[in-house]
């Protein structure tokens, strides 16, 4: 009976929350099979009507359609990436050509397309607002991007691309997923551990015996590259242990390697945008970007790379005096870097990084620190709802209200890794705002911190702390956007746009009111001490010539495989020898500075949103490096400043041009020099 899936009428709990405590795996695929039926129907309403095109019988009747759709696909995608049982995954595997299949019958519908290109056509002629006129502007271009004006046969071309690509990106993921878990790196003395504090032996303890394994250790890979144990494991055969394991994801044959289907997804992309009449996928991708062409991103990339590499060396040398006076002198390696760079930065800072964990107690991080800054620069309260039950017993639920203690909307906090979710971190909506629909946002954030022990704290580390702040600046942009039409709900926006509103949120991690109320010892109560402070801001350009560098690596292959046209991307091709030839062109290839994530396990551009697209951090680093210095010109953490960011850029949701909503918040287009001078790229 249809009445007996959740999935399928309104949810009873707040802010139309999916009550997860009712839904079952089996009520996904009937779901969606019944909301896509809906839709079409919806679409073929608006395609069919013998009336002429009118922004209320075509564009806003979109808007007002699929809203069954996208509240099936919140609630399933959420789960999928948080907590893939094997049931979750195999659901993914038969949703993903039908996914695929149905948003390219609403692409692709040459019927739907005369109506809105009719629109377009006659906009200057329609009383519009400015959101009504840039929505149709939208819907054009969105439709017109994805191939809707291509004849039948290439439109039947297109959408079996696009559905081999869907099955493609998905077994990526679950390949990925399935090796890291394989290759978490098990431990049976815990001598060979030795650095790591109490708390993180702990973790892998407790990580082990969740796998069965008793008196032995695990520790679980991170989706990048390095893992923070790396600056503390004093054995170096240890570190090399974790850094072989984690470059050797999705590369060391058998049933998970991913580099065919890598190869495949690169040639399946290019052919759809020879298709649809570009010479690369990066083509294709940045045309709709605020980049406009990846000769735009690789000039960029190039301007970084040189000084970045130039700073890299310098600092291998600086690491290598060291490492050559140890009683066992060696070269350092890849697995060597980041704990000889704790020991320079303990020499030329007096600074433990990993012994600052005790300020950094999770649970004091978020309320006094993340909850914090958002109240003094937003007037938000954050107030726990363990009414609400989410998707994972470990998924924490908070309901968010604004200055004047009106609901705004809810937000979820998941922290801890497990073998069931993907690497990494990230923010998604379960719930979207729109005016027009009447729905208050409900968003997730998603961290992979180790869990500790039964009744241990758990301590986070820098890095953690940034990543939540970041993260938390994702949330703030779903939270805060106040849009009517659903098209424009939240991050909504270009990809080289979105990780701008995140990164800002990352200043206020230093900033004093913030960090003297959440960094307090876990068992004294004590701030972090004045001195130390100083040698954390003196230290923030520390080691940016590593981390510039293996990030751009990354950017760089990224765009080095999209860039291929569709002849050069059917070749035979040796990826390991690929990777190789396209850090050598940009001479980011220092073998002790690996990419920060290498093709194989590369989630952002084959299995995630980010192909030709991982270049966004840097780009949108621009705009949060130019408005960190706005912030500190205008007197910082205030609710006047706070005001003016929320009203001028993280409101906006999509619903105005991110460069336009840049200049009405800054005054002027963004100047590139601060990110030089922070990331130390300035001689």
């Amino acid at each position: 009976m249809l009445d007996a899936n959740p999935l399928l009428s309104p949810s009873p709990l707040a802010y139309g929350l999916p009550d997860y405590a009712r839904i079952r795996p089996e009520h996904y695929l009937p779901a969606f099979e019944t909301a896509f039926a809906r839709h079409r129907d919806e679409v073929d309403r608006i395609a069919t009507s013998p009336e002429p095109a009118t922004f209320e019988n075509t564009i806003l009747a979109l808007e007002e359609s699929g809203w069954m759709l996208e509240d099936v696909a919140h609630a399933f995608y959420t789960v999928s990436s948080a907590d893939a049982t094997e049931k979750i995954q195999q659901i993914d595997e038969q949703l993903a050509p039908l996914m695929a299949a149905h948003e390219d019958a609403i692409r692709l519908d040459a019927r739907l397309f005369v109506r809105v290109k009719d629109l377009f056509d006659r906009l200057d002629d329609l009383d519009l607002d400015a959101e009504q006129r840039y929505l149709v502007q939208r819907h054009h271009r969105e439709m017109a991007h994805a191939g809707a004006g291509l004849d039948p046969q290439e439109k039947q071309t297109l959408s079996d691309l696009n559905r081999r690509l869907s099955i493609l990106t998905t077994a990526f993921e679950k390949n990925l997923l399935a090796d890291t878990n394989e290759l978490a790196v098990v431990f049976d003395d815990v001598a060979d551990l030795d650095g790591l504090t109490e708390g993180e032996i702990s973790a892998a303890a407790a990580a082990a015996e969740q796998r069965g394994l008793t008196s032995s250790y695990v520790v679980a890979l991170p989706l990048f590259t390095g893992h923070p144990y790396l600056s503390s494991l004093t054995d170096r055969h240890s570190r090399e242990r974790i850094m072989s394991a984690s470059r050797s994801r999705g590369s060391r044959g058998g049933t998970h390697d991913n580099r065919g289907v890598l190869l495949d997804i690169v040639r399946l992309r290019a052919e759809r945008a020879a298709l649809l009449g570009y010479p690369s996928h990066a083509a294709y991708v940045t045309a709709d970007q605020t980049a406009g062409s990846p000769e735009a991103v690789a000039q960029m990339l190039r301007r970084l790379a040189a000084p970045a590499a130039r700073n890299a060396a310098r600092e291998h040398g600086e690491l290598q005096q060291i490492a050559s006076g140890a009683p066992a002198p060696h070269l350092v390696e890849a697995h060597d870097w980041a704990f000889y760079t704790e020991k320079v930065r303990a020499d030329r800072y007096e600074l433990d990084r990993s012994a600052l964990r005790p300020w950094f107690e999770a649970e004091r991080v978020l309320h006094d620190g993340v909850f914090r800054a958002a109240g003094e620069l937003y007037g938000l309260t954050f107030t726990p709802r363990t009414d609400l039950v989410a998707y994972h017993p470990e998924a924490r639920v908070f309901e968010v209200f604004d200055a004047d203690g009106s609901p705004l909307g809810l937000y979820i906090l998941d922290l801890y890794t497990r073998d069931s979710k993907r690497g990494g971190a990230w923010m998604n909506p379960i719930v979207s705002q729109s005016a027009l629909r009447g729905t208050a946002p409900v968003v997730v954030n998603n961290l992979n911190v180790s869990k500790p022990s039964a009744g241990s704290p758990t301590l986070l580390t820098l890095d953690e702390v940034t990543t939540l702040f970041h993260e938390f600046g994702h949330a703030l942009h779903g939270l805060l956007a106040r849009v009517t039409y659903p098209h424009f709900a939240g991050t909504n926006v270009f990809r080289d746009f979105v990780e701008f509103p995140s990164q800002v949120n990352e200043m206020w991690i230093y900033w004093p009111e913030v960090l003297a109320s959440y960094a307090r010892h876990i068992d004294t109560d004590e701030p972090l001490p004045a001195d130390v402070v100083e040698r954390l801001h003196a230290s923030e350009a520390f080691n940016q010539g590593f981390a510039t560098s293996e990030y751009l690596a990354a950017a760089w292959l990224d765009q080095a495989w999209h860039s291929l046209d569709a002849a050069a991307a059917a070749e035979e091709i040796d990826v390991a020898a690929f990777e190789a030839a396209a850090l050598r062109e940009i001479e980011l290839d220092h073998p002790a500075v690996p990419t920060r994530y290498s093709s194989a396990y590369f989630a952002h551009v084959f299995s995630g949103g980010y192909s030709a697209g991982y270049y966004s951090y840097i780009w949108s680093e621009v705009l949060d490096a130019d408005t960190v210095e706005w912030f500190r010109e205008n007197g910082g953490l205030s609710r006047a400043n706070g005001d003016r960011f929320r009203v001028r850029l993280l409101g906006v949701g999509g619903s105005k041009d991110p460069l336009e909503a840049y200049r009405h918040f800054r005054g002027r287009d963004a100047e590139i020099r601060p990110l030089l001078e922070r990331r130390g790229l300035t001689d």
